[in-house]
């Protein structure tokens, strides 16, 4: 087999990594707010009131600030599918560019083309259409953030294409097959519906602050209420499509529902770690812990005596259930590679009896065919501990975000906000716990399908561009020192115009 630039491959990896997290910062916090800011603007818009005007534009300014500096960040993230991954965006760029383009052209320009008015409109449009603008920039990020996870969602589960032997590309054969798949669908909805929980606790941590320095308390009585509404049902919403989720991980991931789970040895009527560690070494891996019996069977496959495959199994293979070896996977891929270096010259030579012969073996091993490139069957494990943890953490605080919401609606319906320090004080802290669940997230989807650019069929070490580790190094230290000041900045600017606050004069108009 040939040999790769491992170094070149953890680098670029790295730097992709660095520029996603960097991103995702600001990306969360633009989808929550930005429905925030059209409730309550469609409050100041049915009622008139005056401090609901100056609520919007506050929580707008806010979200501005946001906005702006996060599509820095997305742009350079774009660009380097070219720079870093120029073999990936070669093998199926007819694909995933696609999506990406839709989101150019309709979405980003819808909430591009709004956002002016948004911010500029008051007293210039229409009460109504000032209003409607609000909703239509929310939208619009919204729908940006859906093409790009549907992008995603292809490499974690690559449908509607078909490899084209003589172009060694995939090309697309049905749109709607990729952008209705039920991996894009739950990537979608569980995304978003956790960043609408990063803008609720954002509005929350501002407005608790208020209430403990004792300025601006209506507004921060006001803002807490919308937030813990929003926040609330986002969270329902989040735990429901986690289950969804993880029902399509089992069906089209099972190496990555087995990291998540520290499963190493399959079973039946497999139990749900709730709270563990994972303990031993080697083959003797296993989790201890708080376990719910046969849950996660049931997430898995909607029936508690279900087989769920571990680590081990899809390794090792197991008949018995149905699973090659992965020696076995990886003998036929290289089967596929071969025959598809032959069937290239074989049409080059005009010899059209062996290509076609070649074009069928390559056809009936390709659902193999990234495994050709592995030379050891354990390559194909990702960090298992780094995911189970990262999991487990994010589920956690999850479930504890709810417990937040519903004590803050009831101390808001009970008028109590001011009088309960302790509880603003978790408030004002929850943000950040709030970006860590939000981060681990993607570690979960991104670590846990590890080694593969697109699931079984694209690792990432034939993935990569053609170029120096020390062009990659200098970049990834360039990006990390540019994304930090953009961090700073925002923060910087975030934090003056807290300390500033709503501006609560004004008429009702």
């Amino acid at each position: 087999m040939a040999e790769f630039n491992l170094a070149l491959v953890d680098w670029s990896r790295a730097q992709f990594a660095l520029t996603a997290l960097y991103h995702w910062i600001f990306v969360p916090l633009t989808l929550g707010l930005s429905f925030i800011v059209a409730f309550m603007h469609t409050i100041y818009y049915k009622t008139g009131d005056v401090k609901w005007k100056n609520m919007t534009k506050f929580w707008m300014k806010l979200f501005g600030i946001n906005f702006a500096i996060g599509v820095a960040t997305g742009i350079i993230l774009e660009f380097e599918f070219g720079t870093n991954w120029s073999n990936y965006s070669w093998f199926v760029g007819d694909i995933f560019g696609a999506p990406l383009a839709i989101e150019g052209i309709l979405a980003f320009f819808l909430e591009s083309t709004f956002i002016a008015v948004m911010f500029f409109g008051w007293e210039r449009v229409s009460k109504k259409f000032h209003m409607l603008s609000s909703w239509l920039v929310a939208i619009g990020s919204n729908l940006s953030a859906l093409w790009i996870l549907i992008a995603n969602a292809w490499m974690q589960n690559p449908v509607g294409m078909k490899f084209n032997p003589n172009t060694a590309r995939n090309e697309m054969v049905n749109f709607f097959e990729i952008a209705l798949s039920p991996t894009a669908v739950h990537k979608f909805l569980h995304t978003v519906s956790q960043a609408y929980i990063i803008g609720a606790l954002f509005v929350i941590a501002i407005s608790a602050w208020f209430l403990l320095k004792k300025r601006h308390i209506d507004f921060a009585k006001k803002s807490i209420l919308i937030a813990t509404i929003f926040g609330l049902l986002s969270s329902v919403f989040v735990v429901w499509t986690g289950d969804g989720s993880a029902n399509d991980v089992a069906q089209t991931q099972p190496m990555k529902l087995a990291a998540m789970e520290g499963l190493y040895n399959g079973e039946t009527n497999a139990d749900l770690v709730a709270i563990g560690i994972i303990t031993g070494k080697d083959s003797n891996k296993k989790v201890i812990g708080i376990k719910i019996p046969g849950m996660l069977s049931w997430l898995s496959f909607r029936d508690v005596n279900a087989f769920v495959a571990g680590v081990n199994d899809i390794v090792n293979g197991n008949l018995e259930q149905g699973i090659i070896p992965t020696e076995t996977r990886m003998e036929k891929g290289r089967i596929a590679i071969d025959a598809l270096a032959d069937y290239t010259v074989a049409k080059r030579t005009n010899d059209m009896e062996l290509a076609a012969q070649k074009l069928s073996e390559f056809e009936s091993n390709y659902e193999h065919f990234g495994y050709g490139y592995f030379n050891n069957k354990k390559d194909i494990v990702p960090n298992v501990p780094f995911t189970f943890y990262s999991f487990h953490i994010m589920a956690g605080l999850g479930f504890l975000f709810i417990t937040l919401f519903i004590w803050l609606l009831l101390a808001s319906l009970k008028n109590k906000l001011e009088k309960n320090k302790f509880l603003l004080k978790i408030s004002v802290w929850s943000i950040l716990f709030g970006y860590i669940a939000s981060m681990l997230g993607w570690v979960v989807a991104e670590v846990g399908r590890q080694p593969w650019t697109i699931q079984d069929i694209l690792p990432v070490q034939i993935a990569t561009s053609n170029l120096s580790v020390g062009s990659v190094q200098a970049t990834f230290f360039l990006f990390l020192g540019l994304f930090t000041i953009l961090l700073i900045a925002e923060i910087k600017i975030m934090l003056t115009q807290i300390k500033a606050g709503p501006d609560e004069g004004g008429k009702n108009v």
